[in-house]
């Protein structure tokens, strides 16, 4: 049996984030992805220039309608744009039996605006809580908990005051700090720090999107949470590497770098 994932997310027209980077990655590691969208976004290389969220009785119906019939064996949720429509997938993943990895979405790579900041509390509140793993980047860390994230050695406290809102795990991501891509997985007693070169690269787009994606992938197929994001890691290390020019700005990472000779 293949495995299922299931994300929650919104679309990203251009394909490099969002629904369409989540599936690509679920294809690329051998699951079955499948999707609930959140909102719709006009958005290509330069940005997002427009966003119009679901209603949430359309994002509760997609999700009924696949969990009930097909099942999940993981959740991922990425951009969920409103406290209304946070609540609501919280709800939905609270009465799953399956791991949930949470992308705490609020900005987008060109710093576009992804969650109201009336969502934050719903988030804190409701989402954290139901998540297995949170994979926040460093400008989340600040939005979530106030913590100003500028050396490796915050991350640790960074990833404690996340803790305290409820995830099992918490992945701090360091990409944005100099020197080596660095992140830290820690449950509050165990701790996995993570490193991996940084490339020369600014086509980066859908990163988060990818990790996230590739550690619910993991999760899935019945990995532990420290196997999942190793593994998740390696492949979006790859796909940074081989992230490639679209568009006039920010291209995406490629999600089928191990599907090409050349890489």
């Amino acid at each position: 049996m293949i495995p299922n994932v299931l994300t929650v997310a919104g679309s990203d027209s251009g394909g490099g984030a969002g629904i369409q980077a989540d599936l690509k990655t679920m294809l690329a590691l051998g699951v079955h992805g499948m999707s609930v969208v959140t909102a719709v976004t006009a958005q290509n290389s330069l940005g997002v220039q427009g966003a119009w969220e679901l209603p949430v009785e359309a994002v509760r119906a997609q999700y009924r309608s696949v969990v009930d019939d097909i099942g999940v064996q993981a959740v991922k949720t990425g951009m969920l744009a409103s406290a209304e429509l946070v609540e609501a997938v919280a709800d939905l993943i609270a009465g799953t039996d399956a791991p949930a990895v949470v992308d705490p979405v609020g900005v987008s790579k060109h710093g576009d605006a992804l969650l109201a900041a009336s969502a934050l509390d719903s988030v804190r509140s409701k989402l954290l809580p139901v998540a297995t793993v949170a994979t926040p980047n460093l400008d989340e860390v600040a939005q979530i908990t106030g913590l100003r994230v500028e050396s490796e050695r915050e991350m640790r406290p960074a990833a404690a005051a996340v803790l305290e809102y409820g995830p099992r795990w918490v992945l701090i991501k360091g990409g944005h700090l100099p020197g080596d891509a660095v992140d830290l997985l820690t449950d509050g007693s165990e701790e996995h720090w993570l490193r991996a070169p940084r490339h020369d690269n600014r086509h980066t787009h859908g990163t988060g999107c990818t990790l996230a994606s590739a550690i619910a992938s993991g999760l899935a197929k019945g990995r532990s949470v420290p196997e999942a994001v190793a593994a998740a890691k390696e492949y979006v290390t790859g796909a940074v590497a081989a992230g490639f020019a679209l568009g006039g700005g920010i291209g995406p990472v490629d999600h089928g770098w191990r599907f090409r000779g050349d890489v």
